[in-house]
């Protein structure tokens, strides 16, 4: 008898687990592809030369960013967030590209996130991974990060050396530079039996360009409060996307 009723017992436990290892697993993962490019180039660290949009001419030197709170939008109304902070930086190619876990399978129709840290964050003091000082995005305890840095160098430049910086960042009243980036996907179904990837162009020249158009005679240093809204009004429009599969 006792026999009996261990191997029913295990017969329930082998039963049981065949359903849950045969559940179907709705997550997902996503594959983010972040592409820098100056216009229709693509970015070449120190090396290759590109126009703004007053003709002069400029190289790149170094290009960094975060890309924070991101959301992916379903087509029924709720939403995917992810609370993780990566840095973008050309330098590194595996920075580039971002990896999310845990997506519910189902048709998806926008993306959205945040260029920048937010004020939380801003204010914990010294941190880790993304967010550690050691990435050179970081200026102190009581003003936080840099949600961007661009730079390089151009005759044009008034700075020594001809070069230039734009290191953007703060979080408050008239000098916030965080900045929200909507873009469409269409009608994209993420599902777990296949790969999901999405490609993201980013326009570096749009820093200088829209809606305020940056001269390097003019305007070619922003490390503090002091301009950083006009750079940060520019870099709204540098992100679109490219390809979908």
């Amino acid at each position: 008898m006792i026999q009996r009723k261990i191997s029913t017992c295990l017969a329930v436990i082998i039963i049981a687990m065949f359903f849950i290892s045969a559940k179907p697993n709705d997550k997902c993962k996503l594959k983010i592809q972040f592409e820098n490019f100056v216009g229709n180039d693509l970015l070449k660290l120190d090396s290759a030369v590109y126009k703004n949009s007053l003709g002069q001419t400029f190289t790149v030197s170094k290009f960094k960013y975060y890309i924070s709170n991101i959301h992916l939008k379903n087509k029924k109304g709720t939403e995917f967030i992810s609370k993780e902070f990566f840095l973008v930086n050309d330098e590194e190619v595996k920075s580039k590209q971002i990896l999310l876990n845990d997506i519910p399978e189902g048709e998806y129709t926008a993306i959205s996130f945040i260029l920048g840290v937010d004020s939380l964050h801003n204010c914990s003091g010294v941190q880790k991974g993304a967010l550690d000082p050691i990435n050179g995005m970081f200026w102190a305890w009581n003003t936080g990060y840099v949600f961007m840095k661009i730079e390089g160098h151009a005759p044009q430049s008034i700075s020594p050396g001809n070069i230039f910086e734009f290191h953007i960042g703060g979080f408050q009243g008239q000098f916030n530079a965080l900045r929200d980036i909507k873009m469409a996907i269409g009608n994209w179904q993420l599902a777990t039996n296949k790969e999901n990837n999405l490609k993201i162009k980013v326009d570096a020249a749009e820093i200088f360009k829209t809606p305020n158009e940056i001269d390097f005679a003019y305007l070619s240093s922003v490390t503090d409060n002091n301009n950083n809204t006009i750079i940060a009004d520019n870099y709204v429009d540098m992100f679109s996307v490219i390809e979908v599969k």
